[in-house]
C-alpha cells in the first residue's frame, strides 16, 4: 500500500496539496503520479494554449491503469474557487423539478489548474471543439477536427495514406490541416476555421468532407459508424464537432498500458508514415518532450494549429 504523503506546493501563486506523489499510475512501466505531474508540468507551455478557453472531460484512474476508470465532466466537489468554470445544459436531462440540468465543466487554463486536475489522477484531458467566450458562456467552434479510426487489418499506415487524401479535401476548401498522432490506434486531423460557427456548422463540413472522400475512396474510407463497415477501411469519425462531445487534447496523455500522447507530428512524417510500416508509430511522454525540446511547438495557435 502506498502511503498518503502530502507535499505542499505554490504553483502560479495558488498553494496545492500534492498526495500520493509515489503512487505508480501505469504499472507495466512504473510511471508514477509524480512523473504523471513532472511531464505536465514540462508540456504546460505548448498544452495550455490547447486548453486555453475549453471546457475539459477528465478521465481519471485514481488507483492507476488497470484499475478502475471514470469520466468526469463536472468539476468536483472541493474545486478550488480558482478554478474556471463554464455551466452549459444538457441535452434531455431533466432535474427533479423538471427543469433542465446543467453540467459545470473546469477550463484548465492555467498551470495551477492543470496541476490540480493531475493530482487527481485525470490522466485524459478532453476538449471540446467550441470555446467559452469572455462573457463565460459558450461561443461557437473556432475548428473542426477529424478522427482518423483504423479497422483491422488496417492500421496506422493506412492511417496516414487517408490523411494525405484528407488533407487535400482541406486545401480545397482552403483550410489547412495539422496532423496529430492520437496516442490511441489512430490519426487525428485540426484545421482552424476562418471564423466561429455553431457547432452544427463544423459538423456538418466534417460530414461532408468525409462523405465525400467515402464515395471517392470506397475501398479505403468509410464515413459511417457501423462498426461491421470499417474492416480494413480506415472511418473517418465526423462526429466529435458536435457539441456534446469531445476529442483528447494534444499533448495529454492516454490511459494505455505503455503511457503514449496526443502527439503533433509533421506532415513529412505523415507521409513517411504512409511509405513505411514502421515509418511511424504512437510516442510515448519521454519521446514528446525531447521532440519539444528538439523542435518546439507544432500546434502554434489558441486554436489547435
Amino acid at each position: 500500500m502506498v502511503e498518503r504523503e502530502e507535499v505542499r506546493v505554490e504553483v502560479d501563486g495558488r498553494v496545492l496539496t500534492l498526495t500520493s506523489l509515489s503512487k505508480v499510475l501505469y504499472p507495466r512501466t512504473g510511471m508514477t503520479k509524480g512523473e504523471v505531474l513532472n511531464y505536465y508540468a514540462q508540456v504546460a507551455p505548448v498544452l495550455l494554449p490547447q486548453l486555453q478557453d475549453r471546457a475539459v472531460t477528465r478521465i481519471r484512474w485514481p488507483h492507476g491503469i488497470g484499475d478502475m476508470s471514470f469520466f468526469e465532466k463536472n468539476a468536483p466537489a472541493g474545486t478550488p474557487s480558482w478554478v474556471r468554470t463554464v455551466t452549459v445544459p444538457t441535452t434531455g436531462s431533466r432535474t427533479a423539478d423538471h427543469k433542465e440540468g446543467t453540467l459545470s465543466f473546469p477550463i484548465l487554463d492555467s498551470l495551477a489548474a492543470l496541476t490540480w486536475a493531475a493530482n487527481l489522477s485525470a490522466l485524459e484531458l478532453h476538449v471540446h471543439q467550441w470555446t467559452v467566450g469572455a462573457d463565460g458562456a459558450p461561443a461557437g467552434a473556432n475548428r473542426i477536427v477529424i478522427d482518423l479510426d483504423p479497422g483491422e487489418p488496417a492500421g496506422l499506415q493506412e492511417c496516414c495514406e487517408v490523411a494525405l487524401l484528407v488533407r487535400e479535401a482541406l486545401d480545397a476548401r482552403d483550410l489547412v490541416a495539422t496532423p496529430v498522432l492520437s496516442g490511441s490506434k489512430g490519426l487525428h486531423l485540426y484545421a482552424a476555421l476562418p471564423e466561429a460557427v455553431e457547432p452544427d456548422v463544423a459538423t456538418a463540413l466534417a460530414k461532408e468532407i468525409a462523405e465525400d472522400l467515402q464515395k471517392a475512396n470506397p475501398r479505403q474510407v468509410t464515413a459511417t459508424m457501423t462498426k461491421s463497415r470499417r474492416s480494413g477501411k480506415v472511418f473517418l469519425d465526423w462526429s466529435q464537432n458536435s457539441g456534446s462531445k469531445t476529442t483528447i487534447c494534444p499533448y495529454s496523455l492516454r490511459g494505455k498500458e505503455i503511457p503514449t500522447v496526443a502527439a503533433p507530428i509533421t506532415w513529412d512524417e505523415v507521409t513517411e508514415g504512409a511509405e513505411d510500416p514502421l515509418g511511424i508509430e504512437q510516442l510515448g511522454p519521454n519521446n514528446v518532450i525531447t521532440r519539444l525540446s528538439e523542435r518546439g511547438d507544432l500546434f502554434t495557435s489558441p486554436t489547435g494549429l
